[in-house]
Formats: C-alpha cells, structure tokens, sequence
C-alpha cells in the first residue's frame, strides 16, 4: 500500500470530506474509474486511426485466420516453446 499526499483547496477538501470521497475506498474507486475511462478514450482514438487509413475491409476468413494465428502463438508461449 502507498500512502499519498496532495494539496487541495479548504473548500474542495470539505466538499468532498461531506461527500464521502475522502476514504480509500471511495478514492480508489474515482481513480479506478478515470484510468477506465483514459483506456476507453485510447481505444477509440486506434480505432479513429484505424478508420482514417483506409484500411481494405477484410473478409471473415481473414479475421478467423488472424484470431487462430494469435492463438495459436499464445498456445506456443505458454508451452515454452
């Protein structure tokens, strides 16, 4: 466990102490959420890259084939091989 300090104004510190975010609990809860959340925006954001360089469509052979290719390398990692 870390222990963390930060500075915060009077008001805002009472605010949330009224609110109920000031315990871990609820503290690891917001953080939890935010780091979700940054990890749904990266995601859209690929998937806008993704979009903007036209990649051609590929058929449902194609995803299959790509799926079993990375199954296929984690089945070999986790071999040791």
């Amino acid at each position: 466990m870390t222990t963390i300090q930060i500075e915060l104004p009077d008001a805002t510190v009472q605010a949330a102490r009224d609110a109920g975010l000031l315990t871990t609990q609820a503290l690891e809860r917001l953080l939890n959420d935010a780091l979700r959340h940054k990890g749904v925006n990266e995601l859209f954001g690929k998937m806008d890259e993704l979009a903007d360089a036209n990649f051609p469509p590929m058929t449902l052979e194609e995803i299959q084939a790509e799926v079993n290719a990375v199954r296929a390398e984690r089945r070999t990692r986790a071999a040791g091989s």
